[in-house]
């Protein structure tokens, strides 16, 4: 591991996060407003993640989107946070981290955040953080030349539909992560997650698209360097 993207969700993480980037070399901030701590969004907070932008180890702005799984925020407000940080990736030319989350069964959030997206982001780089869009959706994705990122939720015995989406991903568009301390992968499930588990990822990515680990590897850093610039 060469490099880490660690990521803001509100108005003191985002700081963390930069303060984690300051301390170490190897580590970059994304800032932004999670959609489930959208409630009360508006343009003193947007003008706040704007500020933070600013600052040169911040390469990426979000986590941004819909959660209508826990549902911690307002949709309303959810939507005005997700389309306010579509216009700051815009302004600022980084690229955007899109958070997405359906109830079982539900695909609005994906459905909203998609079409938002296409209307809004067009000629933005857009990346679908811990991705488990079904494979339909990762065409449309893939169309759009949007980045797909896979976490340890794809190593789960039960993610057979999302490992096909993997198998579907252009190679210049894939991208894995840890969701730290999220989603720790099969193999130690249960426990806090940590960013050197992204090789149990990565090693199940390779498997499915059956190419080997080091040349997933190389792919993988490559595409990242190109998302973050770094």
């Amino acid at each position: 591991m060469r490099r880490i993207l660690t990521v803001g969700l509100d108005e003191t993480s985002n700081r963390d996060a930069i303060a984690a980037a300051e301390a170490h070399p190897e580590v970059f901030a994304c800032v932004g407003r999670h959609p489930s701590s959208a409630g009360g969004f508006d343009e003193r907070a947007a003008a706040d993640v704007e500020e933070l932008a600013a600052h040169e180890r911040v390469v990426a702005i979000g986590e941004t989107g819909l959660d209508f799984y826990r549902d911690s925020a307002d949709r309303d407000d959810q939507r005005a946070a997700f389309e306010a940080q579509i216009r700051l990736a815009r302004r600022t030319a980084l690229p955007l981290v899109i958070h997405l989350r359906d109830p079982r069964g539900s695909d609005l959030a994906l459905s909203e955040a998609f079409a938002t997206l296409t209307s809004e982001a067009e000629g933005l780089t857009v990346i679908l953080h811990c991705c488990s869009a079904p494979p339909g959706r990762i065409t449309d994705a893939a169309e759009r030349g949007w980045y797909c990122s896979f976490a340890g939720n794809v190593t789960y015995p039960s993610a057979g539909e999302l490992r096909e989406s993997v198998r579907l991903v252009p190679q210049e568009r894939l991208l894995v992560e840890t969701d730290s301390p999220f989603l720790a992968p099969q193999a130690v499930r249960g426990k806090p997650n940590q960013p050197a588990n992204v090789v149990d990822v990565a090693e199940v990515v390779a498997a499915e698209r059956d190419v080997p680990y080091e040349q997933l590897e190389r792919t993988v850093e490559a595409n990242a360097a190109r998302a973050f610039r770094w």
